[in-house]
Protein backbone atom coordinates (compact mmCIF):
# COMPACT_ATOMS: atom_id res chain seq x y z
CA UNK A 1 0.00 0.00 0.00
CA UNK A 2 1.69 3.44 -0.97
CA UNK A 3 0.01 5.89 1.98
CA UNK A 4 2.19 9.20 0.56
CA UNK A 5 3.34 9.80 -2.72
CA UNK A 6 6.08 12.56 -2.36
CA UNK A 7 6.77 14.63 -5.38
CA UNK A 8 10.43 15.90 -5.76
CA UNK A 9 11.37 18.39 -8.43
CA UNK A 10 13.67 16.51 -10.84
CA UNK A 11 15.50 20.32 -11.62
CA UNK A 12 16.60 20.22 -7.48
CA UNK A 13 19.68 18.30 -6.56
CA UNK A 14 19.41 19.44 -3.29
CA UNK A 15 15.45 18.54 -2.77
CA UNK A 16 16.92 14.95 -5.01
CA UNK A 17 19.39 14.45 -2.43
CA UNK A 18 17.32 14.71 0.29
CA UNK A 19 13.97 12.80 -0.78
CA UNK A 20 15.15 8.91 0.78
CA UNK A 21 15.91 10.69 4.63
CA UNK A 22 12.14 11.67 4.40
CA UNK A 23 10.44 8.42 4.54
CA UNK A 24 7.26 8.68 2.25
CA UNK A 25 6.48 5.69 0.53
CA UNK A 26 7.18 6.00 -2.52
CA UNK A 27 9.42 9.15 -4.02
CA UNK A 28 8.36 10.79 -7.41
CA UNK A 29 10.88 12.31 -9.38
CA UNK A 30 8.84 14.75 -11.17
CA UNK A 31 9.95 16.14 -14.69
CA UNK A 32 6.40 17.45 -15.47
CA UNK A 33 4.99 20.67 -13.54
CA UNK A 34 7.42 21.07 -11.51
CA UNK A 35 9.96 21.63 -14.05
CA UNK A 36 10.16 24.60 -16.51
CA UNK A 37 10.46 23.56 -20.13
CA UNK A 38 13.85 24.94 -20.41
CA UNK A 39 14.92 22.72 -17.80
CA UNK A 40 13.61 19.69 -18.83
CA UNK A 41 17.02 18.20 -20.52
CA UNK A 42 18.99 19.64 -17.69
CA UNK A 43 16.76 17.63 -15.38
CA UNK A 44 16.82 14.45 -17.18
CA UNK A 45 20.55 14.62 -17.42
CA UNK A 46 20.84 15.48 -13.42
CA UNK A 47 18.19 12.57 -12.59
CA UNK A 48 20.37 10.41 -14.86
CA UNK A 49 23.91 11.53 -13.00
CA UNK A 50 22.47 11.37 -9.31
CA UNK A 51 20.93 7.55 -9.87
CA UNK A 52 24.31 6.55 -11.46
CA UNK A 53 25.97 6.99 -8.02
CA UNK A 54 26.11 3.77 -6.10
CA UNK A 55 25.88 5.28 -2.23
CA UNK A 56 22.35 7.09 -3.68
CA UNK A 57 20.72 4.24 -5.31
CA UNK A 58 21.75 2.39 -1.53
CA UNK A 59 19.28 4.94 0.16
CA UNK A 60 16.86 4.48 -2.16
CA UNK A 61 16.69 0.89 -0.92
CA UNK A 62 14.33 1.53 1.82
CA UNK A 63 11.73 3.40 -0.21
CA UNK A 64 8.55 1.18 -1.04
CA UNK A 65 8.41 2.52 -4.68
CA UNK A 66 10.51 4.72 -6.82
CA UNK A 67 8.69 6.28 -9.43
CA UNK A 68 8.96 8.74 -12.70
CA UNK A 69 6.51 11.14 -13.52
CA UNK A 70 6.97 11.96 -16.97
CA UNK A 71 5.00 14.67 -19.58
CA UNK A 72 2.11 13.99 -21.14
CA UNK A 73 1.92 11.30 -24.15
CA UNK A 74 1.03 14.27 -26.19
CA UNK A 75 4.45 16.38 -25.80
CA UNK A 76 7.75 15.54 -27.61
CA UNK A 77 9.30 15.51 -23.84
CA UNK A 78 7.24 12.59 -23.25
CA UNK A 79 9.30 11.03 -25.24
CA UNK A 80 12.53 11.89 -24.26
CA UNK A 81 11.30 10.92 -20.76
CA UNK A 82 10.89 7.04 -21.38
CA UNK A 83 14.13 7.27 -23.07
CA UNK A 84 16.19 7.46 -20.00
CA UNK A 85 13.89 5.38 -18.14
CA UNK A 86 15.97 2.66 -19.38
CA UNK A 87 19.24 4.06 -18.25
CA UNK A 88 17.48 4.32 -14.75
CA UNK A 89 17.51 0.95 -12.86
CA UNK A 90 16.20 2.68 -8.93
CA UNK A 91 12.97 3.56 -11.42
CA UNK A 92 10.31 0.90 -10.76
CA UNK A 93 7.04 2.97 -11.65
CA UNK A 94 6.22 5.21 -14.04
CA UNK A 95 3.66 7.70 -13.41
CA UNK A 96 1.33 8.95 -16.20
CA UNK A 97 -0.09 12.17 -16.25
CA UNK A 98 -3.15 13.01 -17.72
CA UNK A 99 -3.93 9.66 -18.50
CA UNK A 100 -6.95 9.20 -21.62
CA UNK A 101 -6.35 6.09 -22.70
CA UNK A 102 -4.99 2.75 -22.84
CA UNK A 103 -1.57 2.76 -21.19
CA UNK A 104 -0.33 -0.81 -21.71
CA UNK A 105 1.69 -0.32 -24.80
CA UNK A 106 4.00 1.65 -21.88
CA UNK A 107 4.04 -0.92 -19.86
CA UNK A 108 5.35 -3.63 -22.63
CA UNK A 109 8.02 -1.25 -23.67
CA UNK A 110 9.16 -0.12 -20.43
CA UNK A 111 8.84 -3.34 -18.39
CA UNK A 112 8.35 -0.59 -15.52
CA UNK A 113 4.92 -0.79 -13.35
CA UNK A 114 2.80 2.02 -13.93
CA UNK A 115 0.65 4.75 -12.11
CA UNK A 116 -2.10 7.26 -14.16
CA UNK A 117 -3.26 10.35 -13.09
CA UNK A 118 -6.85 11.01 -13.97
CA UNK A 119 -6.85 14.73 -14.43
CA UNK A 120 -8.80 15.77 -17.54
CA UNK A 121 -12.68 15.58 -18.51
CA UNK A 122 -11.74 13.03 -21.64
CA UNK A 123 -9.44 11.33 -18.87
CA UNK A 124 -12.69 11.02 -16.97
CA UNK A 125 -15.40 9.80 -19.60
CA UNK A 126 -12.52 6.95 -20.42
CA UNK A 127 -11.05 5.94 -17.03
CA UNK A 128 -12.54 2.24 -17.24
CA UNK A 129 -10.06 2.02 -20.46
CA UNK A 130 -7.12 3.39 -18.71
CA UNK A 131 -7.84 1.13 -15.19
CA UNK A 132 -7.47 -2.00 -17.55
CA UNK A 133 -4.49 -0.97 -18.52
CA UNK A 134 -2.07 -4.05 -18.47
CA UNK A 135 0.70 -3.38 -15.82
CA UNK A 136 -1.29 -0.70 -13.81
CA UNK A 137 -1.71 -0.67 -10.49
CA UNK A 138 -3.02 3.10 -9.46
CA UNK A 139 -5.57 5.63 -10.24
CA UNK A 140 -4.26 9.28 -9.05
CA UNK A 141 -6.82 11.97 -8.75
CA UNK A 142 -5.34 15.12 -10.27
CA UNK A 143 -8.51 18.07 -9.45
CA UNK A 144 -6.24 21.63 -10.72
CA UNK A 145 -5.69 20.37 -14.02
CA UNK A 146 -9.16 18.72 -14.18
CA UNK A 147 -10.60 21.96 -12.99
CA UNK A 148 -9.03 23.91 -16.06
CA UNK A 149 -9.54 21.20 -18.36
CA UNK A 150 -13.46 21.99 -17.70
CA UNK A 151 -13.12 25.78 -17.10
CA UNK A 152 -13.96 25.09 -13.38
CA UNK A 153 -13.17 26.52 -10.56
CA UNK A 154 -10.38 24.55 -8.35
CA UNK A 155 -11.78 25.17 -5.33
CA UNK A 156 -15.74 23.37 -6.26
CA UNK A 157 -13.28 20.43 -7.71
CA UNK A 158 -11.31 20.22 -4.12
CA UNK A 159 -14.68 19.73 -3.12
CA UNK A 160 -16.67 17.66 -5.17
CA UNK A 161 -17.39 13.95 -3.41
CA UNK A 162 -18.82 12.64 -6.79
CA UNK A 163 -15.02 12.98 -8.67
CA UNK A 164 -13.36 12.06 -5.58
CA UNK A 165 -15.64 8.93 -5.24
CA UNK A 166 -15.77 8.04 -9.04
CA UNK A 167 -11.68 7.52 -9.06
CA UNK A 168 -11.81 5.31 -5.62
CA UNK A 169 -14.80 2.98 -7.39
CA UNK A 170 -12.73 2.85 -10.47
CA UNK A 171 -9.65 1.80 -8.74
CA UNK A 172 -11.47 -1.04 -6.54
CA UNK A 173 -13.52 -2.34 -9.85
CA UNK A 174 -9.95 -2.80 -11.14
CA UNK A 175 -7.98 -4.16 -8.25
CA UNK A 176 -6.08 -0.65 -7.82
CA UNK A 177 -5.17 1.38 -5.58
CA UNK A 178 -6.77 5.15 -5.32
CA UNK A 179 -4.35 7.80 -4.71
CA UNK A 180 -5.84 11.37 -3.60
CA UNK A 181 -5.56 14.51 -4.69
CA UNK A 182 -2.47 16.93 -3.11
CA UNK A 183 -3.45 19.81 -0.52
CA UNK A 184 -1.96 22.62 -1.59
CA UNK A 185 -2.04 24.55 1.30
CA UNK A 186 1.88 23.22 2.72
CA UNK A 187 1.02 25.55 6.37
CA UNK A 188 -2.51 24.01 7.07
CA UNK A 189 -1.48 20.81 8.74
CA UNK A 190 -4.98 20.09 10.16
CA UNK A 191 -6.40 20.70 7.09
CA UNK A 192 -4.42 18.31 5.15
CA UNK A 193 -4.66 15.78 7.97
CA UNK A 194 -9.24 16.48 7.81
CA UNK A 195 -8.80 16.05 3.63
CA UNK A 196 -6.78 12.21 4.35
CA UNK A 197 -9.12 11.20 6.73
CA UNK A 198 -11.53 11.86 4.20
CA UNK A 199 -10.08 10.36 1.58
CA UNK A 200 -9.66 7.10 3.80
CA UNK A 201 -13.67 7.04 4.34
CA UNK A 202 -13.86 6.97 0.51
CA UNK A 203 -11.65 3.77 -0.09
CA UNK A 204 -8.47 5.84 -0.63
CA UNK A 205 -5.41 3.65 -0.18
CA UNK A 206 -2.99 6.78 0.19
CA UNK A 207 -2.19 10.86 -0.57
CA UNK A 208 -0.73 12.26 -2.99
CA UNK A 209 2.31 14.63 -0.74
CA UNK A 210 3.96 18.10 -1.88
CA UNK A 211 5.98 19.20 1.29
CA UNK A 212 7.86 16.87 3.68
CA UNK A 213 5.53 18.13 6.86
CA UNK A 214 2.86 16.20 4.91
CA UNK A 215 4.38 12.85 4.80
CA UNK A 216 4.15 11.40 8.52
CA UNK A 217 0.76 12.66 8.59
CA UNK A 218 -0.60 11.10 5.40
CA UNK A 219 1.51 7.49 6.48
CA UNK A 220 -0.05 7.73 10.51
CA UNK A 221 -3.75 8.10 8.58
CA UNK A 222 -3.50 5.37 6.30
CA UNK A 223 -2.46 2.81 8.30
CA UNK A 224 -4.76 0.69 10.15
CA UNK A 225 -5.96 2.09 13.62
CA UNK A 226 -5.13 -0.37 16.89
CA UNK A 227 -8.68 -0.74 17.01
CA UNK A 228 -9.06 -1.79 13.55
CA UNK A 229 -6.63 -4.20 13.75
CA UNK A 230 -8.00 -6.12 16.71
CA UNK A 231 -11.14 -5.75 15.17
CA UNK A 232 -9.69 -7.63 11.62
CA UNK A 233 -8.25 -10.69 14.02
CA UNK A 234 -11.54 -11.38 15.57
CA UNK A 235 -12.72 -11.75 12.74
CA UNK A 236 -10.49 -13.59 10.70
CA UNK A 237 -10.17 -15.93 13.83
CA UNK A 238 -14.12 -16.20 13.92
CA UNK A 239 -14.69 -16.90 10.51
CA UNK A 240 -11.89 -19.28 9.93
CA UNK A 241 -13.30 -21.11 12.62
CA UNK A 242 -16.84 -20.59 11.14
CA UNK A 243 -15.48 -22.18 7.68
CA UNK A 244 -14.05 -25.15 9.23
CA UNK A 245 -17.63 -26.01 10.96
CA UNK A 246 -19.51 -25.45 7.38
CA UNK A 247 -21.06 -22.16 8.35
CA UNK A 248 -20.76 -19.34 5.74
CA UNK A 249 -22.08 -16.04 8.26
CA UNK A 250 -21.79 -15.63 11.82
CA UNK A 251 -22.56 -13.45 14.82
CA UNK A 252 -19.98 -11.81 16.25
CA UNK A 253 -20.43 -9.52 19.05
CA UNK A 254 -24.08 -8.47 17.98
CA UNK A 255 -22.80 -7.86 14.09
CA UNK A 256 -22.86 -9.97 11.09
CA UNK A 257 -19.81 -11.21 9.65
CA UNK A 258 -19.81 -12.79 6.51
CA UNK A 259 -17.10 -13.52 3.35
CA UNK A 260 -17.06 -9.94 2.79
CA UNK A 261 -16.21 -8.93 6.23
CA UNK A 262 -13.78 -11.74 6.10
CA UNK A 263 -11.74 -10.18 2.99
CA UNK A 264 -12.27 -6.41 4.45
CA UNK A 265 -10.51 -8.07 7.59
CA UNK A 266 -8.24 -9.50 5.75
CA UNK A 267 -6.92 -6.36 3.37
CA UNK A 268 -6.53 -4.46 7.13
CA UNK A 269 -4.66 -6.92 8.54
CA UNK A 270 -2.29 -7.02 5.14
CA UNK A 271 -1.78 -3.08 4.76
CA UNK A 272 -0.84 -3.61 8.75
CA UNK A 273 2.02 -5.79 8.05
Amino acid sequence: MIRSLLYVPANSEKKIRKAPQIKADAIVFDLEDAVPEAEKDNARRLLESILSESSYREQLRSTKRVCLRVNSMYTRNFYWDILIVYNLDPIDCIIIPKAETDLSFIYKATGRTLMAIIETARGFTRIESIASSEGLDSLILGVADLALSVGGSLESYERNTYIRTKLVLAAKAYGLQAIDKVYFNIDDIEGFKREALEAKALGYNGKQVIHPNQVSIANEVFKPTREEIEWAKKVVDAYEKAIREGLGAIRLEGRLVDHVHYRLAKRILESAS
